[in-house]
């Protein structure tokens, strides 16, 4: 990649250009996407590419854009979610699973 994306949407398009097309969603106990029924073990995925954001002024601003591929579903997906304290405690222990 020649540039790095500048906003949370321009590493959605620049994801999705790369052939990461479902949206996968933190939840409790893991992921999930509207193409696979199930829950998918945020241990098992593969991140392979990360974006973070921060806000100029507010660190509560913070954002993370991952490009994921979960190999059991065969499916690559983009993760988008806040970061840092703005999480929830359970959406937290799956994103800390995925960014290890």
């Amino acid at each position: 990649m020649t540039d790095v994306p500048d906003t949370v949407t321009e590493a959605i398009r620049f994801l999705v250009d790369a052939g990461y097309k479902d949206e996968i969603r933190l939840v409790t106990g893991g992921l999930e996407c509207d193409s696979v029924d199930g829950v998918y073990d945020a241990s098992e995925a593969v991140v392979d590419q990360t974006f973070r954001f921060e806000g100029a002024s507010d660190p509560g601003d913070e954002a993370i854009v991952l490009g994921i591929s979960l190999p059991d579903w065969g499916v690559k997906g983009v993760l988008s979610s806040a970061y840092g304290a703005a999480v929830e405690p359970e959406q937290a222990k799956v994103l800390r699973a995925l960014v290890r």
